[in-house]
C-alpha cells in the first residue's frame, strides 16, 4: 500500500465541500482530514492537523481565503495550498500566490482535474487551470517586459481587459468573464486609450503587442 496524503477543505459552499470529500474517499491516496466551512475556525484547527495539503476557496465571509493562506502559511511552511475558485483575473491569481499558494484552480475543473492536481502538487509541481496559467505568463511578460513605458501606468484590471482585447475578446464577453457590466468595460477601455495615447482597439492591441 502506498503513501497516504492528507488533506483539509475550506470553503463556504457545502456542495463543494462534499464533492471535494467524496472524490478523496474514491482514491487511495489521500485522505480528508478537516472540512470547514468557517475560515476562523480553519484557523484555529488546521495548524493542529498539519495536512499535507490545504485546498482552500478565496470568496468567503470575513476572512477570505487568500488571508487564510497568509495566515497559516506562516505556521505551516511546509503544507502546500491550491486555491480554490470561481475566479480567473489576474489580480485574485498574483495575491493568491504572493500569500503562499502553489496552485489554482476553477472549481468547474475540480471534477475532473483534483486528483490530478494533488499528485502534481506532491510531486512538487504547481497545478493551475491553462487558462489561470495563460494569464499568469502573459501578466509577467507584461510587467517584466512593456513593450512601452504607457503599459507601465495601467492598473491590474486594466491591464486584464487589454489582455483579453489583445485575445481577440469582445466587450460583452469581458464583460461577462469579469462579471461587470458592458458600460463598466467601456470605462475601462476609455481609459486604457487615454493613457497608452492611442484611438482605437487596434492601436491599443499593436503598443501591448509591442508593435
Amino acid at each position: 500500500m502506498g503513501l497516504t496524503f492528507s488533506v483539509s477543505i475550506v470553503d463556504d459552499d457545502s456542495d463543494m465541500r462534499d464533492l471535494i470529500q467524496k472524490k478523496l474517499h474514491k482514491s487511495s491516496r489521500y485522505q480528508c482530514i478537516g472540512s470547514y466551512e468557517d475560515p476562523e475556525e480553519a484557523l484555529r484547527k488546521i495548524p493542529e492537523e498539519n495536512p499535507d495539503i490545504v485546498l482552500m476557496d478565496i470568496n468567503m465571509q470575513e476572512v477570505n481565503g487568500i488571508e487564510c493562506v497568509r495566515r497559516l502559511k506562516r505556521k505551516l511552511p511546509e503544507t502546500h495550498f491550491v486555491m480554490l475558485t470561481v475566479y480567473d483575473d489576474t489580480n485574485h491569481i498574483f495575491q493568491a500566490l504572493s500569500a503562499g499558494a502553489i496552485g489554482y484552480l476553477l472549481k468547474r475543473s475540480i471534477s475532473e482535474k483534483l486528483i490530478s492536481s494533488l499528485d502534481e502538487t506532491i510531486k512538487g509541481g504547481s497545478p493551475m487551470d491553462s487558462s489561470i496559467a495563460r494569464r499568469v505568463v502573459q501578466s509577467f511578460h507584461m510587467q517584466k517586459n512593456p513593450s512601452s513605458p504607457e503599459l507601465e501606468t495601467l492598473s491590474d484590471r486594466e491591464q486584464q481587459v487589454l489582455q483579453m482585447l489583445a485575445q481577440g475578446s469582445q466587450r460583452k464577453d469581458i464583460a461577462a468573464e469579469l462579471d461587470i457590466s458592458v458600460h463598466t468595460v467601456d470605462s475601462y477601455i476609455r481609459r486604457i486609450y487615454e493613457k497608452l495615447q492611442v484611438n482605437s482597439r487596434s492601436e491599443a492591441v499593436a503598443k501591448y503587442s509591442g508593435r
